[in-house]
Formats: structure tokens, C-alpha cells, sequence
């Protein structure tokens, strides 16, 4: 039996009954999709860089931009796709707009994905060419095993910082800077 494609909107209806109450699906070609629960150094290095996206915003670096976490981001249409990135970032418009939704069709400026598991590890180029396509502007990868992140956009060749390095936000988180190393230290309260 073939099953038909579901829609953005359906995928959400059906999210809570997915494994894990959907928290680590995505909608995938009209196909819905669990991934791998991720580790606790997944959740580290969003605790770290969550931290470091709020001092940022609170320090006045910019007025109107602000980061949402799994936001789903409608990257396209018939079928329907939905990322759930770590973060997405917006720059423009009035601030928290997206906030309290579940999923977008805005585009954010800047997408944060963590590739913690084989399976985001897997379909890396597929989510980095619907992100260009949708229009976002630069992409970090941050992967806590290998502990670097990549850094795509469409005007720019990619590259990989190591944990040596600093993450730069660029024209659009002006002055925003963080060691690599700094996203994947362990909370000293866990030690």
C-alpha cells in the first residue's frame, strides 16, 4: 500500500504520537522521519551555544535579531520538507515573530545544526541545499564528536574551524565571537 505524502500541516498533527513525542522528527519529502535521540554532548554544546546567543542579544549587539530554538523550517513545498535545526537566527522583522510557532516558512539569516548522530551526519548536503535554496545566508555544522564546525554560505567557500579556533558571526551577528573549544566544554556544574 502506498502511503500519501503528508503535508506540513498534517506532519504536526501527527507529531505527538510519533517515538519520543516527535521531539526528534522531521518531515522528510512528505515522509515523516525519527531520528537518533541525541547525546549528552549534543545537549551540551546547545546549552554552551545557547548561552554565549544570549549574551549576545542582551548585550545589545543587535537590536532586533534573535535566535529560536527547534523551530521547524518549511524548506519546500509538494512534497513537504521540515528541518528542525538546533537554531535559527532572524535578523529582521519584529522580534520573537516566530517565537512561539511550531514552524515557519520565514527565513532565518543564520541555521545552527548539531550533527551528533550518523543519521544527521547522513543527510548533511541535503539540509545545507535546501537551506541555500530557502534563501539562509550561513550555516553552522557543529559536530561535538570531532569537535569543529563548518561553516557554509552561499557567497563563500565552506570551512572548518577546529576547536583552536574562533567562530566569527560574520555580517550578520556582528561582533558575536566564541572559541569552537568553548561549545563543547562540560558545564562546570557536571563535574
Amino acid at each position: 500500500m502506498i502511503q500519501a505524502a503528508l503535508t506540513a500541516e498534517q506532519f504536526l498533527s501527527i507529531r505527538s504520537e510519533l517515538p519520543d513525542a516527535g521531539q526528534w522528527s522531521e518531515l522528510i519529502r512528505g515522509v515523516a522521519v525519527s531520528l537518533q535521540p541525541p547525546d549528552l554532548d549534543h545537549g551540551t554544546t546547545i546549552l554552551n551555544l545557547s548561552k554565549q546567543l544570549a549574551a549576545y542579544v542582551h548585550a545589545g549587539h543587535d537590536a532586533t535579531g534573535y535566535p529560536c530554538f527547534d523551530l521547524g523550517l518549511l524548506v519546500e513545498r509538494r512534497p513537504d520538507t521540515v528541518f528542525f535545526p538546533a537554531v535559527s537566527y532572524f535578523s529582521t522583522g519584529p522580534r520573537f515573530a516566530e517565537a512561539d510557532k511550531e514552524i515557519t516558512e520565514s527565513v532565518p539569516d543564520l541555521v545552527v545544526e548539531l550533527i551528533s548522530t550518523q543519521d544527521r551526519r547522513g543527510n548533511l548536503h541535503d539540509k545545507t541545499s535546501a537551506y541555500l535554496q530557502m534563501g539562509v545566508r550561513c550555516i553552522w555544522h557543529v559536530d561535538p564528536t570531532q569537535r569543529v564546525v563548518l561553516v557554509n554560505g552561499p557567497q563563500q567557500t565552506p570551512c572548518r574551524l577546529t576547536e583552536f579556533e574562533t567562530l566569527r558571526g560574520g555580517d550578520i551577528l556582528p561582533q558575536f565571537q566564541v572559541t569552537v573549544k568553548q561549545l563543547f566544554a562540560e558545564p562546570e556544574w557536571a563535574a
